[in-house]
């Protein structure tokens, strides 16, 4: 692709403030005015869906569909006959009032990357599938990963009848902008054909930022466990139930927050998160008679999440029944923790080199699509700095475009090293048989 130069000996990040363009336009796409929400099949999250999809045709890709989930995906084709195929991308949904880059830059360098290539006549001798996953945060629906899982052959078909907060299920949701449920099986793909998954994703955090550095090659993808916690107390008179007589669901709640942060504070690398906390009905003048709480344990060791998790059901337990309230838990979220595939890792950190940045490995505490891409083939991710401290999930979330620029020249010199890989795989020819002469 044509790039134009700075002026001081560096060339100018054409293609990051591309990137940053694309992102500015489809955070135009939200379910409500004055900020960035978009949930799972609404009309804006199909308006995305089609503006992402034109992207791709701009940019060069073979073929566009968007399958029967929802996700969008674009195929470039690779030179080899019988090619194997290598999947990368991201998710395009977000949580409520979030920012623009988290999930959508790894769908949004790629199709970068794609363009470049496109643009000079190159193809790597593999296939490659970018894939916008159509969910991953599990805002409407509290069920996560849908696009990707259904790529994973992991969709469980009974999430289809779960229903949002209006009553409607995610299957009439789905039928309703034009997709088809009962397909979705379909959609698994053959590991057999597959080189791997790799996500590049912006790091939600301030470690990169810290070190001064643009890029980064992850090593492993947290494990994580959401439950939802109901508790059942006893309503009363504010005025005169008197304290000693109260089963406050509301007090417990708040005694089980601060036991959650008490347990995971305990252990570097735990995290223990209660992000929603409400008195459904709830009165000034009455005692809480129930209180719903959600539970996000991550760890970078499956073992060490459950432990905890342990801990936490066993105090709760305890809180509950001094306080003479009961309690429900429904778990909505399993993640088992990811690590990195040793070669993908490599093949990331021999790209970084190349174009003259140091390999520096983090691992992630956040969850991604790649996770569930972990159970159907090799993963590694590729992390991007974030602005601001590191924060995510909120409008403030931002990168740079010199940081955007070089994560495609990074996926580029990605795509590279496993073309160089896939060659010096290939069987050589067999020889010709001659006669004599």
């Amino acid at each position: 692709m044509e790039r134009k130069h700075d002026g001081h000996g560096r060339d100018a990040p054409r293609d990051g403030h591309r990137v940053m363009a694309w992102a500015d336009a489809l955070a135009a796409h939200s379910d409500r005015d004055g900020e960035l929400t978009l949930t799972y099949c609404t009309p804006a999250h199909l308006a995305c869906a089609q503006a992402i999809g034109g992207l791709m045709r701009e940019a060069g890709f073979d073929s566009v569909e968007r399958d029967a989930v929802g996700n969008v995906v674009g195929r470039y084709r690779g030179t080899a006959p019988d090619a194997h195929t290598l999947l990368t991308g991201s998710h395009f949904d977000t949580v409520r009032n979030g920012g623009r880059y988290d999930g959508r830059l790894g769908i949004l360098v790629p199709i970068a990357a794609v363009a470049r290539l496109a643009a000079a006549g190159r193809r790597p001798s593999f296939d490659l599938e970018v894939i916008a996953f159509a969910e991953e945060e599990g805002v409407r629906f509290r069920s996560t990963f849908l696009g990707s899982s259904a790529v994973a052959g992991r969709f469980d078909t009974g999430v289809l009848e779960t229903r949002d907060a209006d009553g409607i299920s995610m299957a009439e949701a789905m039928r309703g902008c034009g997709l088809d449920p009962s397909a979705i099986p379909a959609l698994a793909r053959d590991p057999s054909r597959l080189i791997g998954f790799i996500e590049v994703h912006i790091e939600q955090g301030p470690v990169l930022l810290g070190q001064g550095l643009a890029l980064g090659v992850v090593t492993s993808i947290n494990g994580g466990v959401r439950r939802m916690i109901e508790i059942e107390g006893l309503a009363g008179h504010a005025g005169t139930t008197p304290m000693t007589g109260r089963h406050d669901a509301a007090c417990a709640a708040a005694e089980i927050v601060l036991a959650i942060e008490t347990r995971c504070a305990r252990e570097p690398g735990l995290v223990g998160t209660v992000g929603q906390l409400e008195v459904p009905n709830g009165s000034t003048n009455v005692i809480a008679a129930r209180c719903r709480l959600s539970i996000d344990v991550r760890a970078p060791v499956d073992a060490q999440r459950d432990a905890a998790l342990a801990d936490i059901d066993r105090e709760i337990a305890s809180i509950c029944a001094r306080r003479g309230v009961t309690w429900r838990s429904d778990e909505v979220m399993r993640a088992a923790a990811a690590p990195s595939d040793p070669g993908l890792m490599r093949a990331w950190s021999r790209a970084l080199e190349s174009i003259g940045l140091p390999a520096f490995a983090l691992p992630s505490g956040a969850g991604h699509d790649a996770m569930m891409m972990a159970s159907l083939c090799p993963q590694a991710m590729l992390f991007v700095r974030c602005g601001h401290g590191g924060i995510s999930h909120n409008p403030r979330e931002t990168i740079r475009a010199d940081d955007a620029q070089l994560a495609v020249d990074a996926f580029v010199a990605m795509l590279d090293q496993l073309d160089a890989a896939a060659v010096a795989r290939a069987p050589d020819p067999a020889p010709t048989e001659t006669g004599p002469t």
